[in-house]
């Protein structure tokens, strides 16, 4: 009787211990399983998938844009205005521009745990790593000259037409406000910007949230609003911005997949500068494949540089294509030099390896001038280059001596520019020659930007080389009339002005009245003059 007895106990004791198991191993892992295949193991979005359902209300391209300029709208920024769905991408930017690459590749790191964690648990650990120790100067920067061109190239045209139509503009976000605050304002005339706070000690992130945790849209939309109504507001088919847009007079949703991409031409400011190393949205799998091609880009670059430095130019253009160099040359002038002085080459401005791709298509040593160039970089060049001064007068006699010498480059530019922009030509190199080359050129890069206004100008070869397959497009015009130039009648500002018209419409650029001193000022906070360090700052 008793054996009987322990032998039931035992039965029930191995029936409930295979209970607990099915319940807290079999369902938990089959939960998991669950979620990642309703990713699809989609790399590129880390968000929580919302619940969705048939919307009672309008789809937004019913939306009618007239007599709106008296309205206020409200929206979410990140699930309406972004055609990416998943908040990584912006802060891997944050990570790796604000940050370091350390802080980028803990973040990627991170990808197995975000996949697996609800909503808010991932946005609190993305926004940790993302955040902790980082200088509030350093955010600043990345809020302004990094993260603009990335919201803009993944805005949805339908949404911001709606945005743009009406007068007052009200956004609510979960991310955190000093990633949107700036772009929301510069751009799409924000009147006010409701996000998530985040907590700071001194001039430093600690990474935490403050007080009031992530933002709840509809509470904080009761909460600035009281019992006033916004006119217009606009989300998603999801549950939660269905209860958002339920408290205003008249609201629309935006099916997803279905908005169209936002247009260069519509973009609400030109996007002409900005800074930043990644020249790709950083998505997990666009991230695990930067790093993964590092070492491997860093000896591809090394190479490339050491053809520059120290072979020849027969040898180093044929070796350089072999290695993935797409280098595409057109010589467009027939007539020989009439004078015993050099050619002036005027040049676009795209990255500081403009002078040696053209001597190296050239086949002969050119001499560059510049206003900036780290002196590494002056060291290793194979062409030689001459610093000015920005003094007119020393610079332009500086000029006159090296054209006694031979050819050589100017970039009546004074900076490199990324975008099909041309800022304005300054015209001191007009008063120098008679003979002058006008140079198209224009720089495409897929991975790494090779040029920096607030980084660390020495990498700027080593970050182009380490593209896959960097391009370079270098067309040379025919030579100016003698009519067009000084000597013909031509003021030098005439003479700069067409010179840069006619590089722009060879390019299919757009001319500016932008300067050197305009494009440091919006992306670094000063001049562009580079001056010593008197001592080590923390903040």
């Amino acid at each position: 009787m008793l054996k009987e007895t322990q032998k039931m106990v035992s039965l029930v004791l191995l029936r409930l211990a295979n209970w607990v198991m099915h319940q807290v191993l079999v369902k938990s892992w089959y939960g998991v399983a669950r979620k990642l295949k309703s990713y699809g193991f989609h790399w590129g979005d880390l968000s929580t998938k919302p619940l969705h359902q048939p919307s009672p209300f309008p789809n937004i391209v019913n939306c009618d844009l007239e007599g709106r300029g008296s309205q206020t709208l409200v929206c979410d920024f990140h699930k309406v205005l972004l055609r990416t769905h998943s908040f990584f991408p912006y802060f891997m930017l944050v990570a790796f521009e604000g940050g370091s690459i350390f802080r980028a590749f803990l973040l990627l790191c991170s990808c197995p745990i975000l996949w697996i964690l609800n909503y808010e648990m991932k946005l609190r650990v993305m926004i940790f790593i993302s955040f902790c120790g980082l200088r509030m100067k350093d955010m600043e920067n990345t809020s302004r000259a990094v993260l603009p061109k990335f919201y803009l190239e993944n805005l949805y045209l339908e949404a911001y037409e709606v945005v743009a139509s009406v007068g007052s503009r009200v956004f609510f976000t979960t991310m955190p406000r000093v990633m949107v605050e700036g772009f929301l304002k510069e751009y799409l005339n924000a009147d006010a910007v409701i996000a998530t706070e985040l907590h700071t000690s001194g001039c430093y992130f600690t990474g935490l949230l403050s007080k009031s945790g992530l933002l709840v849209k509809h509470s904080a939309l009761m909460d600035y609003f009281g019992d006033t109504k916004p006119d217009l507001g606009i989300g998603n088919t999801s549950l939660h911005d269905q209860l958002f847009i339920s408290l205003c007079k008249e609201a629309y949703v935006l099916i997803n997949g279905e908005g169209k991409v936002m247009p260069r031409n519509r973009y609400p400011k030109p996007l002409i500068f900005h800074d930043g190393r990644l020249a790709f949205l950083p998505t997990p799998s666009a991230t695990l494949f930067m790093f993964v091609w590092l070492p491997i880009g860093f000896l591809l670059a090394v190479y490339r540089i050491f053809l520059g430095v120290f072979l020849c130019c027969k040898f180093t253009m044929a070796l350089g294509v072999w290695s993935g160099i797409d280098l595409n040359f057109k010589d467009n002038n027939q007539q020989r030099s009439e004078s015993n002085k050099g050619v002036l080459y005027v040049c676009t401005h795209r990255t500081l390896l403009d002078p040696i791709f053209l001597s190296t298509t050239l086949g002969r040593p050119l001499t560059a001038v510049t206003y900036s160039l780290s002196k590494v970089s002056e060291l290793i060049a194979p062409i030689r280059t001459m610093r000015l001064t920005r003094d007119r007068q020393q610079d332009g006699e500086t000029m006159k001596r090296l054209l006694c010498e031979g050819d050589l480059v100017v970039f009546p530019e004074g900076t490199t520019c990324r975008e099909p922009y041309l800022l304005r030509f300054s015209s001191l190199f007009a008063e120098l020659a008679d003979e002058i080359l006008p140079v198209a050129m224009n720089a495409h890069v897929s991975m790494f930007y090779g040029t920096t206004a607030s980084g660390l100008k020495v990498l700027d070869p080593i970050f182009f080389f380490m593209n896959p397959r960097p391009r370079y497009d270098i067309e040379i015009l025919e030579k100016l009339p003698k009519e067009l130039t000084c000597a013909g009648g031509r003021s030098s500002h005439e003479v700069a002005n067409y010179i840069q018209r006619q590089l722009a419409d060879v390019l299919g650029f757009e001319c500016t009245n932008l300067t050197r001193r305009d494009k440091y000022m919006m992306l670094a906070g000063n001049e562009g003059v580079v001056q010593e360090k008197k001592g080590r700052r923390f903040c």
